[in-house]
């Protein structure tokens, strides 16, 4: 929601409200009394001013567009682009300026904060609420001083906004289809199964984390535009590896991660000596059992790095590597090496994409030393996923004269509707490997 759309918002509010109080005064035929008399007149002298500050935002729209048209034409310099008006290493400041039109409403900041609306226009905002700011377009792809893990099997699922309005999303399922058989005779009856549906509900989950700020840092920092630069990318980057989390191990109801759909299929390796030879049919089970059970194929592998790199390592009796890098062509070979990452896609195994996340646990087992190996069907499972939002607040710190930046999302995960779509090999074979 724009800074305009917001204060309308609010000026339509206070118009409903003296609104109100009248009417509900004429339908009991009574005189308006003295208490609702000067609610009537607070929120008509609060909905002028409202339309005030409207009225400052759409002048300096149209003064703008004015200039824009009255430009001469003389062309000895033409300018084709502007500078963002938040951007790294820029002389002002998303956060300071939001701060400083919802607390003090500061008009520079506000004309500010209006003109960077118009620049990111097209960004959803779903789920938005009175007050809130889309952050400036460079910060969400700003580089991210810590190391995290990142998101590898969320960006692997087809992803699809989240509706607004709602805590849950149900989809229709089939659990028993009809049936079409041979007629056993002529004028018999036909095959006669009625369907039989349910459905695949996935609650909404919310991602979020705060940091609190000091206003002498927010307001006084020497490094122009620096605190958008750090709080928002890091903000930013861990909840892509909350993410991932979700996504893999999330093993809640309506919200159950790749790791944990019920009913899934379970391929067991046990082996005290694990070997990349042995571990080889198990992934081709987990594939023909896709096959046989969801009647289409898998399309991804994801396992951590150090299986990944436990598979790189193994080497046949001539010591020859059983995975070979893409470019010395296939011959006999386990797999391929088609990229070296430590997140994302790496090669291939049985003809199927492999990716690492470090996000796959290592910690299952009795020996809480496991990493399972993941085969499935990403084109089987649905990521809803909101637009993330950042706010500002001083409220419950202004004793102490700091702020709160909040940066949040709504997200709901899809996982069962094809419970034979997702396949995952574990075991004492997948123990930690040694190099």
């Amino acid at each position: 929601m724009s800074l305009r759309d917001s204060l309308v918002a609010q000026r339509d509010a206070k118009l409903a409200e003296a609104k109100a109080v009248v009417e509900a005064a004429e339908a009991e035929a009574r005189d308006i009394t003295d208490d609702e008399l000067t609610v009537v007149k607070e929120a008509r002298e609060a909905a002028d001013a409202l339309e005030v500050r409207v009225s400052e935002i759409d002048a300096l729209a149209d003064a703008q567009s004015r200039s824009v048209a009255a430009a001469p034409m003389t062309a000895s310099v033409q300018v084709t682009s502007e500078p963002s008006t938040y951007r790294k290493n820029g002389e002002t400041s998303y956060f300071r300026d939001l701060a400083a039109a919802q607390l003090r409403g500061d008009r520079e900041a506000m004309d500010r904060l209006v003109r960077n609306d118009r620049e990111v226009r097209a960004i959803n905002t779903t789920d938005t609420s009175g007050g809130e700011f889309v952050p400036p377009l460079w910060l969400v792809d700003e580089y991210v001083r810590l190391a995290r893990a990142s998101r590898v099997a969320a960006d692997l699922l087809p992803n699809q906004a989240l509706p607004a309005g709602t805590d849950s999303i149900s989809l229709p399922k089939i659990t028993t289809g009809t049936e079409v058989a041979a007629q056993s005779s002529q004028n018999s009856g036909f095959q006669n199964t009625d369907i039989v549906t349910a459905s695949a509900t996935s609650a909404v989950h919310t991602l979020g984390g705060i940091q609190v700020i000091s206003l002498q840092l927010l307001e006084q920092s020497p490094i122009a535009g620096g605190m958008d630069q750090v709080i928002i990318s890091d903000l930013a980057a861990d909840y892509a590896r909350a993410l991932e989390s979700f996504v893999l191990n999330s093993d809640a109801a309506g919200k159950r991660g790749l790791l944990n759909v019920p009913s899934k299929i379970d391929v067991t390796y046990t082996d005290s000596t694990p070997t990349v030879a042995e571990m080889y049919p198990k992934i081709a089970d987990a594939i023909q059992q896709i096959h046989t059970q969801r009647f289409a194929a898998p399309s991804a592998i994801v396992m951590h790095p150090r299986r990944w790199a436990w598979f790189l390592t193994s080497l046949d009796s001539s010591n020859r590597p059983l995975i070979v890098p893409a470019a010395n062509g296939r011959f006999n070979s386990t797999g391929t090496q088609d990229a070296v990452a430590a997140q994302g896609f790496v090669g291939t195994i049985q003809g199927i994409d492999v990716y690492v996340s470090s996000l796959v646990p290592t910690n299952l087992g009795t020996g809480t030393n496991q990493d399972p190996v993941l085969v499935f069907r990403p084109e089987d499972s649905i990521l809803f996923e909101g637009a993330p939002r950042a706010e500002v607040f001083r409220e419950t710190y202004a004793n102490q004269g700091s702020v709160l930046v909040r940066m949040y999302n709504y997200v709901a995960l899809a996982t069962e509707r094809y419970n034979k779509s997702v396949a995952v090999v574990n075991g004492t074979g997948c123990t930690a490997p040694s190099f």
